[in-house]
C-alpha cells in the first residue's frame, strides 16, 4: 500500500508562485561598517527612516557609510525626542495623575494586590 501511495512535492514547503509581473516597492540600499571592518548592506524601502547604527553579525555596532554626522543630525533636527512622560502628559494631567495614583495605592493598601515578596 506504502508504493501505491500518492507522490508529489510537500505541500507547505516550496510555493508554485513565481516573482513575474510582480512589481516590488521602490527601495535604497545603505551601507554600515563596524569597527571590525564588517560592511553590511541592508535594502530598505524608500521614504523608510534610516537608522544611524546598526548592530553588525560579530555584535558590535555599525555606523551608516558615507554620512557625515552633520547630515544626520540636519536630518534628526526636525524631530524632537518624545519621552513616556511626554506622551502620558499628552493623555493626561498631573491632577488626574495624582488622582490614579492615590486610588491604586490604596487598592494596594487594601490587599487587591498581592505582595510580591
Amino acid at each position: 500500500m506504502a508504493e501505491r501511495s500518492l507522490r508529489g512535492m510537500s505541500i507547505g514547503a516550496k510555493s508554485l508562485e513565481s516573482d513575474e509581473n510582480v512589481d516590488f516597492a521602490p527601495r535604497r540600499e545603505v551601507a554600515y561598517i563596524c569597527p571590525n571592518g564588517h560592511r553590511t548592506i541592508l535594502p530598505l524601502a524608500d521614504g523608510a527612516e534610516v537608522p544611524d547604527e546598526w548592530e553588525c553579525r560579530c555584535g558590535q555596532i555599525a555606523v551608516r557609510e558615507g554620512e557625515d554626522e552633520e547630515e544626520i543630525e540636519q536630518a534628526h533636527a526636525g524631530k524632537p525626542t518624545r519621552t513616556h512622560w511626554d506622551m502620558l502628559m499628552e493623555r493626561r494631567s498631573e491632577e488626574d495623575l495624582k488622582v490614579v495614583l492615590d486610588k491604586r495605592l490604596k487598592m494596594h493598601r487594601e490587599g487587591w494586590f498581592p505582595d510580591y515578596e
